[in-house]
């Protein structure tokens, strides 16, 4: 599923992490490539860590389903991203909701990717998230999709 943000979206999130310097970076991503979130990251990850040595695999959807047994049960983070979007002008409350999925995953994140997975999950809700990288669930879908 691939979720883009609007040039309004890229804007008001940038307005509303100014303060946090992490999230600039993946900002300034997100902003170049046109609000698409997944190739941002992709973006972020190797610059952070080198082209991904996995042959025909997606690096971005694969650390969307090493993620879903992280956060979807996870009732913390899920009242971080409930708390943000019931005050969506709370900068604190977002960069709350980024800091705690870097707490809570054994994937090493540094913020800057953390924010693009956050802005990702609040785009498609994390409802859908979780149903969507449910295993099983893609079997049908046409690939890339």
């Amino acid at each position: 599923m691939n979720a883009q943000l609007t040039p309004d979206e890229i804007h008001s999130v940038r307005e509303l992490l100014k303060e946090y310097q992490p999230a600039n970076k993946a900002i300034d991503a997100v902003e170049r490539h046109n609000g698409n979130l997944d190739t941002s990251f992709e973006e972020m990850w190797i610059e952070k860590h080198g082209k991904p040595t996995m042959t025909g695999k997606n690096i971005w959807q694969t650390t969307l389903d090493v993620l879903r047994d992280e956060l979807c049960g996870d009732e913390g983070f899920r009242s971080r991203l409930s708390d943000y979007t019931k005050s969506p002008e709370n900068a604190v409350l977002l960069t709350a909701a980024i800091t705690s999925l870097m707490a809570l995953t054994a994937i090493p994140l540094d913020p800057s990717i953390a924010t693009i997975i956050v802005l990702y999950i609040l785009k498609i809700g994390l409802n859908v998230y979780c149903k969507y990288t449910e295993p099983g669930d893609r079997e049908n879908l046409p690939p890339g999709k």
